[in-house]
C-alpha cells in the first residue's frame, strides 16, 4: 500500500513540473495592409500587357471599397526571426489550385521540403524563376512535386499555364515561427523558447513594415501593431 502511494506521489511531481521548452506566443496585428499591391496587379495595368478589364465606376460606392487589397490570411506572412539560425522547417504543404497557391508567401530555413500539391482538374507547369534545378515539369490533376529550399535568398514560383500564378519562399537561417494573419489583422506567433525575437512582415517576397523586436520570457507577449502599408496619394485624393 505504501508503495502505490509514493508512485502516485511520484505520478503528481510529473504533472506539476513545468516544462523547460514550453512554447511561447507572441500576439499582434497588422495595420494598413488594405494598401498593399501584388505585383501581378501592377503589371496588369501595363497597357502592353492587354490585361485591362473595363469597369463603369459606381460613385455611390467609396473609393477605398473599389481598390483591390490582398487576401493577407495566405499574402502576408508574419515571421519570428532568432538570434541564431534554426534547424530546418517541418515539410511544408503547399495548395495550388484556384490560379492561386496557398500559401503566396512563406519564410522557411534553408533545407525545408515544400510538397506543392496540384488541387486544380487541370495540370501546372511550376518552375522557379532562374533556378535550373526545378524547371517547368507537369504537375497533374492530384499529384504532388517536392522541392527542398536550397539555400538563403528569395525564390519566385511561377506557372508556364497560369502566367498570374506567382509566389515567393523567403529562406532565412533564423526562422523560429510563421503565421498568418485574420482578415483583421491579427496574428499570434508561437516560437518554440523563450528568448529575444525579431518579428518582420513579409509580402509578395519583400520586408514590408519595420521589424519589431520581442523578448519572449515565458508570458504571452503583447506587441504593439504593426504598419506594414502607407496610403499612396492618389488614394488620398479619391477619399
Amino acid at each position: 500500500m505504501q508503495r502505490a502511494q509514493w508512485t502516485w506521489a511520484l505520478a503528481g511531481l510529473v504533472v506539476l513540473i513545468p516544462a523547460s521548452a514550453a512554447a511561447e506566443k507572441l500576439v499582434g496585428s497588422v495595420t494598413g495592409f488594405e494598401n498593399l499591391t501584388n505585383p501581378v496587379w501592377a503589371e496588369a495595368k501595363d497597357p502592353a500587357k492587354r490585361g485591362y478589364s473595363f469597369r463603369e465606376l459606381v460613385p455611390t460606392v467609396p473609393a477605398k471599397y473599389r481598390k483591390l487589397f490582398p487576401h493577407i490570411p495566405k499574402e502576408l506572412c508574419l515571421v519570428a526571426l532568432a538570434a541564431e539560425p534554426q534547424k530546418a522547417s517541418p515539410a511544408v504543404l503547399i495548395r495550388v489550385g484556384g490560379g492561386r497557391t496557398t500559401p503566396v508567401t512563406i519564410a522557411v530555413t534553408p533545407g525545408t521540403k515544400l510538397t506543392f500539391q496540384n488541387t486544380d482538374p487541370f495540370t501546372h507547369r511550376l518552375y522557379v524563376v532562374g533556378l535550373p534545378s526545378f524547371a517547368a515539369n507537369d504537375s497533374v490533376k492530384g499529384s504532388t512535386r517536392d522541392w527542398t529550399v536550397p539555400s538563403a535568398g528569395t525564390y519566385e514560383i511561377r506557372d508556364e499555364f497560369a502566367p498570374s500564378l506567382r509566389m515567393w519562399v523567403v529562406a532565412e537561417p533564423n526562422v523560429a515561427a510563421i503565421s498568418y494573419p485574420s482578415k483583421k489583422g491579427d496574428f499570434v506567433l508561437t516560437v518554440p523558447v523563450a528568448g529575444a525575437y525579431t518579428v518582420q512582415a513579409y509580402f509578395s517576397g519583400q520586408k514590408v513594415g519595420a521589424p519589431v523586436p520581442a523578448e519572449a520570457d515565458g508570458r504571452d507577449l503583447k506587441l504593439a501593431p504593426i504598419a506594414v502599408g502607407s496610403p499612396k496619394k492618389s488614394d488620398e485624393k479619391a477619399d
